[in-house]
């Protein structure tokens, strides 16, 4: 735990990524495997899933520590972080135990957390904080919570164990694809030089684009690039290898047995292929709602009529493998014109796999009238990508760009508050929004992303002075702010009192100028519900 804290603290310390880098690729190298296996999976962004309540972890902290709630709250607010402050208040350890390692703290204390009675995680906990001490106790902290974050992106843990193991990039990115779990074993094949065990199952790791920063004139010659539409879908790779047809989203999720459409279409496909997509419902030969798709997903049995009511396909715009040969380092071009002729195998009867149409580009007005045209295709805009791009590793600029349309936006009245989670546990946070109907307000989105801390600690303040009335953690506050959202997408809904659902609500400004009496109607909902359509 000791060693791994250190590490903690030398990437926290530093915004330079090169420094980063090199503290985890040391401590990759001289860390055991087990330990190695757990601090892999942290920092690549891996949690368990938060397994006490953060109030209760505040109460024992209060308890163990003798500061009442009122002055708890007070050093909450000044350091911003609910984790940080218990670490600072908790008394000196009493019991130092620096000898036992990062995967006994997590396999024998953190993870059996979740199984037992709320006294024995009481005891549990506050043992470990009378063992541990500093950084080291911060991290726990975070752990118990579900809320551990480090500076660093999954990319710079690939670069730092291939130093660390002299393997190749993107060899130790494939093996990390998919469920990679963490164990001393699985650590010790991450950086095992011969790859021929690879998982016949695992898909490559995904490439990524970045959101448009210039104007197109800046990319050169339109003739060089590709455009598709951008979709709003599940990113996935569908594999057929040995026979076997493997499903795998972005998330790093086996969806196998969630999309039996795309399943028996992939039997078409020759053995040893790899497509890379995106999951769309798919209906009358047009893309349905996101909101239909998470229908689907969100069901543990699929039944008849969910699958007629919600079909999918895959939209196939990139081919990764073929007969068993990886194609990335081909040129964009080259992988198009062989996808081009899998995807006529694939199609099969239901025309569950098919190929991304691409967009003409004579000169960059083409994609400028395509972009401004993509909500009638329900695409969320354009991706441009070079024609003679590998396909790479993780998000890198330059080759491929996504160029999203403007986001949907209304001006709502805050309605309802709540407390968020993690670090915000002792802050409101989330919000919920309403928009004029009459006389009355009528709620028809949550967000809880787009402020500043400034803001937020505030906005707390105010709410707490303008309760109307509680239930439960939620509090009914006074209709008076405005504020401005953003958001991807709407559609119908019978399950919302509006009778409308957004997709992707956040906060783009608080409209300190705006009173609730000006703020949008239900009205205006309904036309950019009818525009959507």
């Amino acid at each position: 735990m000791k060693q791994f804290a250190l590490l903690f603290s030398a990437i926290d310390s530093t915004t330079s990524t090169n420094r980063k880098v090199e503290a985890m690729a040391e401590y990759f190298a001289t860390a055991s495997p087990a330990n190695a296996a757990w601090a892999v999976y942290f920092l690549s962004g891996g949690r368990p899933k938060r397994l006490i309540g953060v109030r209760k972890v505040a109460e024992w902290a209060m308890t163990e520590s003798g500061v009442p709630p009122w002055l708890f709250e007070e050093c909450y607010h000044a350091v911003g972080d609910l984790a940080e402050t218990i670490a600072l208040l908790l008394p000196p350890p009493t019991v130092v135990n620096a000898e036992k390692p990062l995967h006994e703290w997590v396999e024998t204390v953190l993870l059996p957390l979740g199984t037992v009675a709320e006294d024995e995680q009481r005891t549990a906990v506050l043992d470990a904080w009378r063992q541990l001490d500093g950084t080291e106790r911060f991290i726990w902290n975070k752990l118990i919570t579900g809320s551990f974050r480090v500076g660093v992106s999954e990319q710079l843990v690939v670069r730092a164990l291939a130093r660390a193991s002299s393997i190749d990039e993107g060899v130790i990115a494939h093996r990390l694809s998919g469920h990679w779990t963490p164990g001393a074993q699985n650590f010790s094949a991450l950086i095992e030089p011969d790859s021929s065990d690879a998982d016949r199952s695992r898909p490559f790791p995904f490439y990524l684009a970045y959101a448009l920063e210039d104007e197109l004139e800046a990319l050169g010659q339109p003739t060089e690039w590709q455009a598709e539409w951008k979709w709003d879908g599940i990113r996935s790779q569908v594999i057929r290898r040995d026979g076997t047809t493997y499903i795998w989203t972005r998330g790093g999720e086996l969806a196998t047995d969630r999309f039996p459409e795309i399943v028996a279409a992939a039997e078409l496909l020759p053995d040893g292929t790899v497509l890379d997509g995106e999951v769309m419902p798919w209906l009358d030969d047009a893309a349905m709602p996101f909101a239909q798709l998470q229908r689907r997903i969100g069901r543990k049995k699929l039944g008849p009529k969910i699958l007629a009511d919600v079909p999918v396909v895959l939209i196939a715009y990139d081919l990764l493998e073929l007969g068993g040969i990886d194609l990335r380092s081909e040129s964009m071009s080259s992988r198009r014109a062989k996808l081009e002729a899998v995807c006529e195998r694939g199609e099969g009867p239901a025309r569950s796999i098919f190929l991304s149409p691409t967009i003409a580009l004579a000169t960059w007005d083409d994609a400028r009238l395509a972009q401004s045209n993509s909500r009638e295709h329900r695409a969320e805009g354009l991706m441009l990508k070079r024609l003679d791009s590998e396909y790479g590793v993780g998000r890198r600029k330059g080759s491929w760009w996504k160029w999203k349309v403007q986001p949907f936006s209304i001006d709502a009245v805050m309605v309802y508050a709540q407390p968020g989670h993690g670090r915000r546990a002792l802050l409101h946070t989330d919000y919920t929004f309403a928009v004029r109907d009459g006389d009355a307000l009528v709620p028809f989105a949550k967000a809880y992303s787009g402020l500043t801390d400034r803001e937020i600690r505030e906005l707390d303040a105010w709410i707490r002075r303008h309760t109307i009335e509680k239930f439960g953690p939620v509090r009914h506050v006074e209709p008076v702010h405005v504020f401005e959202l953003h958001f991807e997408g709407i559609q119908k809904s019978p399950r919302h009192k509006s009778g409308v659902a957004v997709r992707f609500p956040r906060i783009a400004r608080w409209r300190t100028d705006k009173p609730a009496a000006e703020a949008d109607t239900i009205e205006t909902l309904r036309t950019l519900l009818a525009a959507q359509q």
